[in-house]
């Protein structure tokens, strides 16, 4: 009876480690990627923060070369545009999926190239590639047209479509990641459920072996013993024969044997 009950006991011990163990492995791999999605979030965010400053940088510079003809902006617009490029490499080479940089490493070429024509030619290419139009005004009236205007509608023509392009690339990329929470947060969903099934199936297991050990425990032991005290209280009390009927076994048993050996070598000594 005895190693019955502790096998019974061990039993639920080594179930509610292994359940344990099992749920610990499960929640720990729950909270590395939990922690993996806020960590790429936020790195998401600190670059295309990074990146827009640096487009607006150079943008801001652009303003004061082509519309105000201020030529001291030069260097400020080409370490904008170096910043925006540097920012880009280490988001391609951290990126998992990089199908999101497709669209934002094309607008920023696209600038790249339309700023270092501006920086090569200046107030000339925009004079080039938007020529006074033929017109009946005095030509007088065309001296006005400066390079400062030029360079403004250079910059309102060609440039600012680029550059809502290239912020608008940077801001899909900022929020790309939200775009890959649905799966992995189901994923998540299926990892918190497998976290906690092990110890549901283990409750329910102990519920049971806890209902046997009850069931054997009352059947074997507790009724037996029960029914020996009684017994012997009725054969001291009223000498009525001790007879015990119920299913005993092992030290039960035993100790059933032994009462009635007590009983029948006090009755011997008594005749």
């Amino acid at each position: 009876m005895r190693k019955k009950v502790t096998a019974g006991f061990l039993s639920i011990v080594c179930l509610l480690f292994f359940s344990g163990m099992v749920s610990l492995l499960e929640l720990s791999s729950l909270s590395r990627d939990t922690g993996e999605i806020l960590k790429a979030n936020e790195r998401n965010i600190e670059l295309a923060k990074e990146m827009l400053d640096a487009a607006h940088e150079q943008n801001v510079a652009l303003i004061h070369l082509s519309v105000f003809g201020d030529r001291s902006y030069d260097s400020l617009c080409r370490a904008g545009m170096d910043r925006l490029e540097r920012t880009l490499e280490i988001a391609q080479s951290e990126a998992l999926e990089k199908s999101f940089l497709d669209s934002l490493a094309f607008a920023t070429t696209e600038l790249r190239v339309l700023t270092d024509s501006y920086l090569a030619f200046g107030a000339g290419s925009a004079i080039d590639a938007f020529p006074a139009p033929e017109t009946s005004a005095a030509p007088d009236s065309l001296t006005t047209n400066c390079p400062d205007s030029l360079g403004g509608k250079w910059y309102d023509d060609e440039y600012e479509a680029l550059y809502v392009r290239l912020t608008s690339a940077i801001k899909s990329y900022m929020t790309s990641t939200q775009s890959s929470l649905a799966p992995r947060t189901e994923q998540m969903k299926k990892n918190a459920y497998r976290a906690v099934t092990p110890v549901l199936i283990s409750l329910v297991v102990m519920i049971a072996i806890v209902l046997m050990l009850f069931y054997f425990m009352s059947i074997y032991c507790v009724n037996p013993i029960l029914r020996m005290n009684k017994g012997l209280g009725d054969y001291l009390s009223f000498r009525i024969p001790f007879v015990v009927k119920a299913d005993c076994k092992d030290e039960v048993l035993e100790l059933k044997e032994k009462i009635e050996t007590l009983i029948a070598q006090a009755k011997q000594s008594r005749v």
